[in-house]
């Protein structure tokens, strides 16, 4: 393969919760992806991607900054970004990058978590709406016309178009889509009317496991709600009708947004070849994190589990990466910066944590491949979803999680805590985690020895343990007060904690 002549252009498109199992290429049986699987053919498919903390604003700040949450502050929803702090594109722009940003941010309101270091951004308002949606940029807030997923991709377009000379330039296409509430657009909305598929696991009775699992408010039979819905349901059926015919109104909107984002991978794609650039620019595809799409009965993220754990990952360069590589080496989003600055020829900020994977994809790594990954979820017992804060830690086969079920006082953290248990999986003989092993005679020296890497992973990317302490009642209530009123009733929960 001959050698790149000039440093790539760097597109970073990001979905938010698109799940790795409903693209093409990852095997999906619920829909087509065809423009998102083209850029794995073109290039590769990284099938071990994880997110580090399953939960949009603390994934983006990983990704952006290449550390983890305790690093970068963004350990919750509610916890802002400082955006002063060095990302992979502060690096970029000192290297002669022209740098941009068009969509989701989502990483605080204030004027200290705006984006920095970009030459043109322009951002959706907190969540941001699909349909007719605000934005903000640096001459302020106005409203644009049309459907959320086309005008990103345009307004995205528009600004490279105006870009004189001959500089490289690194543009991230931030979407919304397909995060809740799932509202597609018209060009989209008869598609996957037919009945779709449903996980083998709809019907888990979590009979194993931890009771922080069953506390989770996420079960589409119960949690999806009216808004999510849009349409009254049938009268008449039984709860397991019910929780069925909720699974498909739910899959029908979420894969119609999938739709609309994947055409617009494709006017991206098609808007390179045009320019002549395709074979110069780094083309990348990802989302912030996972997504239940029924597993286990449940829908959002937050959990360890893989399909909350597992990030859609596909790049293609074709003057570097060879079209049709696969690479199932363990990677995160915390590598991410590195990566992309390796691909550029930019030194990474010696903050930055996790691994550069260019290498590898390249044929030529610098770098040992992980043996495993460290996963922290710290927003405990959310309004919402009351899922349990806890960490752990997955190597090629097994996976083991501490649910330490504390909240530390954090911003967005629920004022309960509840007893510390352990789950452990053998991914090999159980791949969808069904079967908690951790108290199996037959993995007791597996489970003391995944301790270990645990503990090592943790303290190498400067974590704590969990040592029990407890904040002060005062500062916990002050916590549950933001979400409720001093009296304790009333709650007032913002759009981005759905």
């Amino acid at each position: 393969m001959p050698e790149p002549t000039r440093r790539p252009n760097i597109v970073f498109v990001l979905t938010d919760d698109h799940a790795a199992h409903s693209i093409g290429a990852y095997g999906s049986v619920v829909n087509r992806t065809p423009y998102i699987d083209e850029i794995a053919e073109r290039g590769v498919r990284l099938d071990n991607c994880f997110v580090t903390n399953s939960l949009c604003s603390p994934s983006r700040a990983s990704i952006l900054t290449g550390t983890y949450s305790h690093i970068n502050g963004v350990t919750t929803l509610w916890t802002p970004i400082d955006a002063s702090q060095p990302t992979f594109i502060s690096q970029l722009r000192a290297a002669g990058y022209r740098t941009g940003i068009v969509g989701k941010w989502h990483m605080g309101e204030e004027a200290a978590s705006n984006p920095q270091n970009f030459d043109y951004w322009d951002v959706l308002i907190n969540q941001g709406e699909y349909f007719d949606p605000r934005f903000l940029s640096a001459d302020g807030v106005r409203r644009e016309s049309g459907y959320a997923t086309d005008i990103i991709t345009d307004l995205a377009m528009q600004w490279v178009d105006g870009l004189e000379g001959d500089d490289p330039w690194c543009l991230l296409v931030w979407h919304k889509a397909p995060h809740r509430p799932w509202e597609p657009d018209e060009k989209h909305a008869d598609l996957y009317s037919d009945p779709i598929p449903v996980p083998g696991t709809f019907w888990d009775d979590y009979s194993t496991r931890s009771a922080s699992a069953r506390r989770a408010l996420m079960r589409i039979a119960d949690y999806i709600n009216s808004e999510d819905l849009k349409v009254e349901p049938p009268e008449g059926l039984s709860y397991e009708e019910l929780a069925l015919w909720k699974y498909q109104r739910y899959m029908e909107d979420y894969l119609r947004c999938v739709a609309s984002v994947d055409d617009n991978v494709g006017r991206l794609t098609g808007w390179l070849r045009e320019r002549g650039e395709l074979d110069d620019t780094l083309m990348v595809y990802s989302s912030d994190q996972g997504f239940f799409l029924g597993d286990h009965g449940w829908f959002d993220k937050r959990f360890m589990y893989e399909e909350s754990l597992r990030m859609p990952l596909v790049m293609s360069y074709p003057r570097a990466i060879p079209a049709g590589t696969v690479h199932d080496g363990i990677v995160t989003n915390v590598d991410f910066a590195r990566t992309l600055l390796g691909a550029a020829g930019v030194d990474a900020h010696d903050r930055m944590q996790g691994r550069s994977f260019w290498g590898d994809l390249v044929g030529d790594p610098t770098a040992p491949a992980a043996e495993g990954m460290y996963y922290r979820y710290w927003e405990n017992d959310d309004w919402f979803h009351k899922a349990p804060a806890h960490y752990g830690y997955r190597d090629d086969r097994y996976k083991l999680i501490f649910y330490y079920n504390s909240g530390y006082g954090l911003p967005g953290s629920g004022f309960f805590e509840y007893p510390t248990e352990w789950e452990l999986f053998d991914l090999e003989t159980d791949p969808h985690e069904l079967r908690n092993v951790y108290d199996d005679p037959g993995y007791a020296e597996i489970r003391e020895q995944l301790k270990v890497k645990l503990y090592d992973a943790q303290a190498a990317v400067g974590d704590k343990p969990w040592t029990g302490e407890q904040p002060a009642t005062d500062e916990r209530f002050s916590v549950l007060a933001r979400f409720t009123g001093s009296s304790g009733m009333n709650p007032v929960v913002p759009a981005s904690g759905k």
